[in-house]
C-alpha cells in the first residue's frame, strides 16, 4: 500500500519567517504538534523544514528565549527528509527509523506537499488490520466447529 493513501492531506503550515508565538498559535487553533515549513516555488508548496510543539518548548521557552522575535526559520533542523507518495509503509518506516523521526512529509514527484504521515498513523493502520486477522482466524475457527459436527 502506498503511504499516500494512508498519509494526512490536510497539513498545518508556516513559511520560514513565521514567528515562533505564531507557530504555537497555530498549533493551538488547528490541535496539531507540529507545523510543516513550507515555501512557494511556481505556486506549489514545497516542505523545508519541520517545527514541532517539543522544538519550541526545548529550543525556545526552557532557555528563556522571546518567542515573538524568533522565526521558526531560525529553529527548525538543518536537513528535512521527505518520503514520495508512491513509497511503500514498510520502506516509509524505515526510512524514518533511519532519520530518527517520528513525522515524515510526503511529496509528489515534483516535490510538492502531498500531506503527512506519522508513527501514530501507521500504528492505527497496522492495528486495524492485526485487527482483521483476528477476526478472520475467530470466523475460520467457528467455521471450523459447524463443518465437524
Amino acid at each position: 500500500m502506498p503511504i499516500g493513501d494512508i498519509c494526512v492531506r490536510e497539513v498545518v503550515t508556516a513559511t520560514r519567517e513565521t514567528t515562533v508565538q505564531q507557530a504555537a498559535q497555530l498549533m493551538r487553533e488547528n490541535h496539531v504538534g507540529d507545523l510543516l515549513v513550507v515555501e512557494h516555488v511556481n505556486g506549489v508548496r514545497r516542505p523545508v523544514g519541520i517545527v514541532t510543539d517539543r522544538d519550541i518548548a526545548v529550543t525556545v521557552v526552557a532557555p528563556g528565549l522571546d518567542p515573538a522575535v524568533l522565526s521558526v526559520g531560525d529553529i527548525m533542523g538543518p536537513e528535512l527528509k521527505t518520503v514520495a507518495e508512491d513509497e511503500g509503509i514498510f520502506e516509509t518506516l524505515h526510512q524514518m527509523r533511519d532519520a530518527g523521526v517520528r513525522r515524515i512529509p510526503v511529496v509528489t514527484n515534483q516535490n510538492a506537499l502531498a500531506g503527512i504521515v506519522s508513527t501514530d498513523d501507521i500504528v492505527q493502520l497496522l492495528a486495524d488490520e492485526m485487527n482483521e486477522v483476528a477476526k478472520l482466524i475467530s470466523r475460520e475457527q467457528r467455521r471450523e466447529m459447524v463443518t465437524r459436527r
